[in-house]
């Protein structure tokens, strides 16, 4: 899609991310309704989840708190689980290393698995130029709204929201929508099942070491797999000039 302003780019990547809310949804009410069972406050509740801005770690630690574990521990756990952001910066950097430093800190602080996932997808299919910037904010802020008005919800509503709605099954379905469109080629799939394999093996793993184990694993395996590609190019167009000479 070509886009002829930011207004533009910016209402397409929150098109895109509208989708995804209803996985975030689920797992933002159960972050609230975590946080009101402790007792949290519903300021408490949501100044912890501005801060935190990330669902994993943030119900991580509330779970933690629960069970009186100390604060260095609870810390570490939540650096541990969010290390996976640097991939995604890392990822991100050649499209948007060039912006100046107040637009990268709120990109940074809006990052999360959707938006990366989202971004990099729109990348991959042609680029997004000059609009990647509007792109990015359009879908991060999205998802950063819902995230928070579902916590809010979740707060709330406190016990009053059933087990039966089994909320917790929405969050790998959104996940599921974003991953098959991205396989793309075989280091894509090879990453794909690498992740999936490892993040089955590591469930039981302490301080959600296994979503870290799996994220370095499929990208490992990705990256082997692209390196065996195209060293196997070289070798056949070596060939094919050798016989052609």
């Amino acid at each position: 899609m070509n886009y002829r302003s930011g207004t533009q780019a910016f209402v397409h990547g929150a098109h895109s991310a509208s989708p995804l809310t209803t996985g975030v949804i689920p797992f933002g009410l159960i972050a609230g309704v975590t946080a009101a069972g402790m007792g949290m406050s519903a300021t408490k509740a949501m100044g912890m989840t501005l801060l935190f801005y990330s669902g994993s770690a943030q119900i991580a630690v509330l779970q933690m708190l629960q069970n009186g574990a100390l604060p260095v521990t609870i810390v570490l756990t939540a650096l541990v689980i969010n290390l996976r952001f640097l991939m995604y910066s890392a990822s991100l950097a050649p499209h948007l290393h060039d912006l100046p430093r107040r637009k990268t800190w709120p990109l940074s602080y809006l990052l999360a698995d959707q938006v990366f996932a989202l971004f990099s997808l729109r990348t991959a299919a042609g680029g997004l130029g000059r609009f990647a910037f509007p792109y990015y904010m359009g879908a991060a802020i999205t998802m950063w709204l819902a995230w928070n008005l579902a916590v809010l919800a979740g707060v709330f509503l406190g016990a009053r929201i059933p087990e039966s709605w089994s909320l917790g099954f929405a969050i790998p379905l959104s996940f599921l929508a974003l991953l098959i469109p991205s396989i793309r080629n075989a280091a894509t799939l090879s990453a794909a099942i690498a992740g999936g394999s490892l993040a089955i093996l590591g469930v039981d793993l302490p301080y959600n070491l296994g979503m870290l184990t799996a994220s370095l694993g499929g990208v490992i395996a990705g990256l082997v797999v692209e390196h065996l590609r195209k060293d196997l190019n070289t070798a056949q167009a070596t060939d094919a000039e050798q016989e052609a000479s």
